[in-house]
């Protein structure tokens, strides 16, 4: 009956204290309160002898009632707790992914493209209360989808980004920084951050991605920079055979980690290296923790009075020793 319930006023259970007095007091007071009478037959206390038996009952009745009146004052209650939550300050991300022919190297499994395509899906798994964006970038960029809430359609453009040639091959950094920027400056979250990824230097594009940097600094754009690939030699796409597949071979990791960190440092970001697939999750897994997004939670506590039953019963066992103590023990009381 008592269980998961807290008491409002428990300083009350001290009154239990009383409990061992009134029954000390009952059992030496209780030969002061009998009558003694002769009798020249013992018939009538055989007649009487239940009676006589069950009339400690009348103070077992009266010790419960007041145990039970007790635990009434002491205000029995349950609580229900019920949590919502607030967010107070959003985040609105662009993520710039590199798209060019090298992200098919083969040195992060099953490849660069392909490994960071999972990583990232977990990370806007975990983006809950967060607008997401995805821009694209080789030789040009382009927004692939604008900045949303809703996750199924930003993880549904991500699994369809891979190397089609359908934009000029190469390594557009500013462009892909700068189209980033655009699509976040007009924005009104509290924090705008970048996400760019990329596996080598800059070497297309007509924006100078220094230039680009200084216009997200100018924006409070926040840009973390990734560089993706193993140290020294990775096997990546070397030419195109006749049947239009790439022909592989080993060439040698070239990422600019000079300008990927000045990037950085302008926008107030940080610059990671990624030189496989558990390290990348780990970049992931940090900038996640970085950018946390303010959520407020409110807590509401309803409470359940559970005292009433408790009154009931005592009133029922004092009514009921009041009708036994004035009917059936009526001549021993």
């Amino acid at each position: 009956m008592l269980e998961n319930i807290s008491f409002l006023n428990p300083d009350f259970f001290w009154l239990f204290s009383l409990i061992p007095v009134l029954i000390i007091w009952e059992v030496y007071s209780h030969k002061n309160r009998q009558a003694y009478f002769q009798l020249s037959s013992l018939e009538a206390i055989k007649r009487k002898t239940l009676r006589v038996y069950l009339r400690p009952l009348l103070f077992v009745f009266r010790i419960v009632a007041l145990s039970v009146l007790i635990i009434a004052l002491a205000r029995p209650q349950t609580s229900e707790i019920s949590i919502k939550s607030k967010t107070n300050k959003g985040i609105d991300i662009v993520m710039a992914i590199d798209v060019s022919s090298s992200m098919l190297a083969q040195d992060l499994k099953p490849s660069r493209l392909k490994a960071l395509k999972r990583v990232a899906s977990d990370f806007i798994d975990d983006r809950v209360s967060d607008r997401i964006g995805l821009v694209v970038y080789a030789g040009e960029s382009y927004t692939l989808t604008p900045i949303t809430s809703d996750k199924n359609i930003i993880k549904s453009s991500l699994s369809e980004i891979q190397y089609q040639g359908l934009i000029e091959d190469g390594t557009a950094i500013g462009m892909g920084l700068a189209t980033s920027v655009n699509r976040l400056k007009d924005s009104r979250a509290k924090s705008k951050v970048i996400i760019l990824l990329t596996d080598g230097v800059n070497n297309s594009g007509f924006i100078d991605p220094k230039i680009a940097s200084e216009l997200a600094a100018e924006y409070k754009i926040k840009t973390y920079t990734i560089g993706i690939g193993s140290n020294g030699m990775a096997k990546a796409p070397i030419g195109i055979l006749p049947n239009g597949s790439f022909q592989y071979g080993m060439t040698k990791v070239e990422i600019d980690e000079k300008l990927l960190e000045t990037i950085a440092d302008v926008t107030g970001g940080q610059y990671f290296r990624a030189t496989d697939n558990e390290k990348l999750a780990q970049i992931y897994s940090v900038i996640n923790k970085l950018e946390k997004t303010e959520i407020e939670e409110f807590k509401y506590t309803n409470y359940n009075e559970k005292y009433r039953p408790f009154v009931i019963l005592t009133i029922i066992l004092i009514v009921l020793e009041f009708i036994l103590r004035n009917t059936f023990f009526r001549s021993f009381v």
